[in-house]
């Protein structure tokens, strides 16, 4: 079989005393042999095994698969947010971690700093030319606020994006391509293009994790500050660097039920909760509790956070019956949880693997979570029905084995029902295992 050697030049660091020296390094890939998965290693701690399928080294970019249940998921990375790879079993340091950095949380930029990569973030990404249009010629590409009925993902363009992009990896490229050139069309409707920058937006924070762009069109897209996207823009801000920026907008007098996780991302749990308990007797109290509750059980505070799960099983106050099953069963599976953290040390797990469910945002969310010599080694979303596919089920499996433990991980923004079952599926999961001897 022909087999391309591929030259893939990283940074090594030596380290001598407290100084540290630089030298090259050169290691091949061989492509199309049949060797053991490739690891990537994120500078956040998340840890993904899959395949490099290509490197460019001027770019100083590589292409990478995974598995997440059924799903393939192509992604692109950056040498800079990379720590390290494992090629051909052999480990490489791509960017070394700061001796003083213990957390996870995103570098420190000054305002200017993260306002010029937004601003550098203002045209097409480096895929854009080179990704193809996959939308059925049937698509009404003239995308009205309110489609007539019935529900059809083949006729209207948003519908599309939920049923078709959304739970598709490979797809999703061509989904945000296709809204980029939607918004060309509507460049002279304000409404119209209000809610492409939006979607633009959205996509590129929820599929593509790209937080410059996204900023960047939902700055453009002028979203008020009680809306829910523009808490996702604060997240931007903070995920860029700029704690300062996030707090200009979660210091805003109305806020939307999205906040609640963020604030207490940044530390401000007391304002978090304050805004939960604003949301009672509202519409949203469910969710509310549902994130106070989560934020809660990330913190330690298991008496705290049972008392708001308990209220959403009392609640008679849903959407609808699918709103109320999923909810309380959610509230109920995070009790559970919670009640097994003691049984979820991996030092006290049997070797084995070991598989458990969970209620996520459309159904039942499988794991395989697999232990060895006192390690979680691996957790794998073996089957979803998730539409929000999002990042939560590749990070938040990376989150648990980084830490070993099921006990402080919290939700990922536009995700957080996903990461909670995930979550409380692994907790089962590591429980059937325990040694109680």
């Amino acid at each position: 079989m022909l087999r391309e050697c591929v030259l893939f030049i990283c940074r090594h660091e030596i380290r001598l005393g407290r100084a540290h020296l630089w030298s090259p390094v050169l290691f091949c890939l061989l492509i199309g042999g049949a060797y053991a998965e490739d690891v990537v290693e994120l500078i956040t701690g998340a840890r993904l095994t899959g395949t490099v399928t290509a490197i460019r080294t001027t770019e100083k970019t590589f292409d990478f698969e995974s598995k997440i249940g059924q799903q393939t998921v192509a992604r692109t990375f950056q040498f800079s947010e990379v720590h390290a790879v494992t090629l051909k079993g052999k480990r490489h340091v791509l960017t070394p971690l700061r001796e003083d950095s213990e957390t996870s949380d995103p570098p420190k930029r000054t305002a200017a700093e993260v306002r010029a990569s937004i601003l550098a973030a203002a045209g097409v990404p480096d895929w854009y030319e080179s990704t193809e249009s996959a939308a059925p010629a049937t698509l009404d590409l003239s995308w009205p606020i309110k489609p007539p009925p019935p529900w059809n993902n083949q006729k209207n363009v948003g519908q599309y994006i939920w049923d078709v992009i959304n739970p598709n990896p490979g797809r999703w490229r061509s989904g945000i391509k296709l809204v980029h050139q939607i918004a060309e069309t509507h460049q002279q409707d304000p409404v119209l293009l209000k809610r492409d920058l939006q979607t633009l937006g959205r996509m590129y924070f929820e599929l593509e994790r790209d937080y410059a762009r996204a900023a960047y069109w939902i700055e453009k897209a002028q979203v008020g500050t009680a809306e829910g996207l523009n808490i996702k823009l604060a997240e931007c801000y903070w995920q860029l660097g700029s704690r300062d920026l996030a707090m200009e907008i979660l210091s805003a007098r109305s806020l939307p039920v999205t906040a609640i996780k963020l604030l207490g991302e940044l530390g401000e749990e007391e304002k978090a909760l304050r805004l939960a308990n604003a949301f009672r007797g509202t519409a949203v109290e469910n969710d509310a509790d549902l994130l106070a509750g989560d934020l809660l059980r990330s913190l330690g505070r298991y008496k705290d956070a049972l008392e708001h799960y308990q209220r959403v099983i009392a609640s008679d106050s849903f959407r609808n019956p699918e709103y109320e099953q999923r909810g309380k069963m959610r509230a109920q599976e995070s009790m559970e949880a919670i009640e097994l953290f003691d049984l979820t040390d991996p030092s006290q797990i049997v070797d084995g693997h070991y598989t458990a469910d969970s209620t996520g945002y459309n159904g039942k969310l499988v794991v395989g979570v697999d232990v060895k010599q006192g390690r979680i080694e691996s957790i794998q979303v073996i089957s979803h029905n998730e539409k929000q596919f999002y990042s939560a089920l590749e990070d938040t499996p990376a989150k648990i084995i980084q830490q070993q433990s099921v006990r402080d991980i919290d939700g990922f923004s536009g995700a957080t029902i996903t990461s909670a079952a995930i979550v409380n599926a692994t907790a089962k999961a590591l429980a059937q295992g325990h040694n109680r001897k």
